[in-house]
């Protein structure tokens, strides 16, 4: 039996909150609507017109100038896969919308991070907030998304860059407080002003954690978009929800692969793109290599002349 209490109608509360931004703001709402629909509408219908083996063999080779050729290879047979299965332009449609998503929550979540880095203060207000974004379940950001933008991609966006923005601002900070002390006051004891010591020394070292950072936004967006197909956004996540109501288990699995494909395939192209004296194989280690070598033996003839 549960205790007895006086109830506290947060949810009632909540609800007029809603209602009264969305009557207050309307006209912005829109606006944004249109924006985040042209955006990521323009994203797909991009991607959608070019053929897909080109389109294949361009990721192919951003695969292989970052990390290598066996990604490289990977790449192409496991999009010619999607390919086969017919869910080529639902990935194309979730693709875009996690890129949308993507590119908006980090740039919320990097300048956000910095100055959260900066000021202690700032972190300790901003630490619940981010808390709270990412500890909601998932399906909870949906109902605020279909209650300011209806259905169909915007409230997808929406969800998708308050579920993913925090490990974008939380991995900023850690890598901007994460730079050694002693080179900071290097730069600050040759005269370097504050903004010229973030861009010259903080942010550039910190670039492999921010990275990472990104790397988890990517993810994350990933995630939240197949849940906006609950909420009408086109994609792999609306497959798969058309699979789970007709409880038919083919092309759920076949949507559920698709999309597996193209998380490791993010993945681990944003995790060379965060570390890439990891990949020595990569196309653009060896082009380093090659350089390397070419200016030692030039210095080599220089010296012996």
């Amino acid at each position: 039996m549960n205790p007895e209490l006086p109830h506290i109608p947060l949810g009632d509360w909540a609800r007029v909150v809603f209602d009264w931004f969305r009557t207050t703001f309307d006209w912005l709402l829109d606006f944004f609507t249109v924006v985040l629909k042209t955006l990521v509408e323009g994203f797909v219908d991009g991607m959608l017109a070019v053929p897909y083996p080109l389109f294949i063999l361009a990721i192919a080779l951003i695969a292989w100038l970052v990390r290598s050729w066996q990604l490289a290879v990977g790449t192409v047979l496991s999009l010619l896969l999607i390919v086969s299965m017919g869910y080529w332009q639902s990935a194309i449609q979730t693709l875009g919308l996690v890129l949308a998503a993507a590119v908006i929550a980090i740039v919320i979540a990097v300048p956000i991070g910095i100055a959260a880095a900066r000021s202690g203060r700032f972190s300790a207000l901003l630490r619940p907030v981010l808390d709270f974004m990412q500890t909601m379940p998932a399906f909870v950001w949906l109902i605020p998304a279909v209650l300011l933008f209806s259905i169909g991609y915007v409230p997808g966006i929406f969800a998708t860059v308050i579920f993913s923005l925090p490990p974008g601002v939380r991995f900023t900070e850690l890598g901007i407080r994460g730079v050694d002390a002693e080179t900071v006051e290097a730069g600050h004891a040759f005269g370097a002003k504050p903004g010229q010591i973030l861009r010259g020394i903080q942010v550039p070292l910190a670039t492999p954690t921010i990275m990472a950072g990104i790397n988890q936004v990517i993810m994350l967006a990933l995630s939240m978009a197949v849940l906006a197909g609950f909420v009408g956004a086109p994609g792999l996540g609306k497959d798969v929800v058309a699979a789970v109501a007709s409880v038919k288990l083919p092309p759920g699995v076949e949507a559920g692969l698709s999309i597996v494909i193209i998380a490791i395939i993010l993945d681990r192209i944003t995790a060379a793109l965060g570390s890439p004296a990891e990949y020595p194989n990569s196309l653009l280690g060896v082009l380093r290599r090659r350089r390397q070598r070419t200016a030692a033996a030039a210095k080599r003839v220089g010296t012996a002349a």
